[in-house]
């Protein structure tokens, strides 16, 4: 996968609108259906506004800065169903836990091996801790 490459976990079309800033879209660009949230931005204020959304876009500026996780989980466990996008400095070890934050689609700054992917995503059969995605906590399987 080349850096330019975006690699989807959907089966609709990719949105190719060109995503405007929260400020722009909270206050003049209401009728925008790409928003983009820059780390340490508040997802929650997107809520009202989820039904009319078919891409929000997280940066996520360096694989250190974890901030936007949150956003993904925040915008997925309050019901957007849309194209939830990781854009940045974004690495193959971890898109699983983005894939579980209810990220689906990755805009990565630099390539990504397609094996190493698949690895990445294969690696664990158990998950340790619930996130907003649908796995099943390994200590609830164990107790009920």
């Amino acid at each position: 996968m080349t850096a330019d490459a975006l690699l989807r976990f959907r089966d609709d079309p990719a949105h190719d609108e060109p995503a405007v800033t929260l400020d722009a879209f909270l206050a003049e660009q209401t009728n925008a259906t790409a928003v983009r949230l820059e780390a340490g931005e508040d997802a929650r204020a997107l809520l009202p506004h989820l039904d009319r959304l078919a891409l929000v876009e997280v940066s996520f500026p360096t694989f250190r800065d974890g901030r936007s996780y949150s956003a993904g989980r925040i915008l997925r466990e309050a019901g957007y169903s849309g194209e939830l996008r990781a854009q940045g400095d974004v690495l193959v070890d971890q898109l699983p836990l983005m894939r579980r934050c209810g990220f689906d689609s990755f805009a990565p700054q630099a390539e990504i091996d397609g094996d190493a992917l698949r690895r990445s995503l294969e690696r664990y059969d158990y998950r340790y801790q619930a996130a907003a995605d649908a796995a099943v906590p390994v200590w609830k399987l164990r107790h009920g």
